[in-house]
């Protein structure tokens, strides 16, 4: 994902209120810009650290900056948009970097399916049949461990529950761990955070869903998925 105009570096001064970060830019102006990330970015940011954040172009946003990439205490880069990382997972499959999705000749973005009103991220088809894919963007590190999720996340459960019934009926379901941190070397369910989701996940995996974590690399002008990392469960 080529970033056009680059994103602008500036010192990370607080994050707060779920979505408003203050920033300070190299000319030494602070204001407030959008933060995009639901969840509780632990271990994402420390205060006066580099951060990166795009500029909307848009006068009539209440906030028209909004904040990208972060600095971890441990000098890693976290890509705290989640808007971006089905965009992100959709390019990797479409250019051939994700090798277990190959073959499909159809994507579609946020169809409906299941028993509980969801949307799948990116539904696939092709001459074999269909492949559901949900996508979570992964932050959280310990010690290069990255786990999901970061705060409990009954979403991510039902999620869960939808593609355990897919793939329960043969359906080919995925659940794609997106990791926008350069620090992460695996990926695992967050047990200590959210119990509920970890057993979720390991009657989904029983039942048959795939999880797949790819890697970005992170950069001003590029953002891109890289390469899979392993799956602990």
């Amino acid at each position: 994902m080529k970033l056009d105009p680059p994103l602008q570096q500036a010192t990370l001064l607080r994050r707060y209120k779920r979505f408003l970060a203050d920033i300070e830019t190299p000319s030494g102006e602070i204001f407030t810009i959008h933060c995009p990330n639901t969840g509780s970015m632990k271990n994402c940011w420390v205060e006066n650290s580099p951060c990166w954040y795009s500029d909307s172009g848009n006068p009539k946003r209440k906030y028209r900056h909004t904040l990208e990439v972060t600095t971890t205490p441990e000098g890693a880069l976290a890509g705290v948009n989640t808007g971006r990382a089905n965009a992100l997972v959709e390019e990797a499959i479409v250019g051939g970097t994700v090798v277990e999705l190959a073959g499909y000749d159809k994507l579609r973005r946020e169809v409906r399916y299941g028993d509980e009103n969801s949307r799948i991220d990116l539904l696939l088809s092709g001459p074999e049949g269909e492949c559901y894919v949900e996508v979570k963007n992964v932050t959280l590190a310990e010690g290069g461990r990255g786990l999901f999720p970061d705060a409990v996340s009954s979403r991510g459960a039902k999620h869960l529950r939808e593609l355990q019934l897919l793939a329960g009926k043969g359906v080919r379901s995925v659940l794609f761990y997106c990791v926008q941190h350069t620090g992460i070397e695996s990926v695992e369910a967050a047990a200590e955070i959210d119990p509920v989701y970890a057993e979720a996940l390991k009657g989904a995996v029983a039942a048959g869903v795939e999880v797949l974590a790819y890697r970005a690399a992170i950069s001003a002008e590029e953002i891109v998925l890289t390469d899979a990392i392993p799956f602990l469960c």
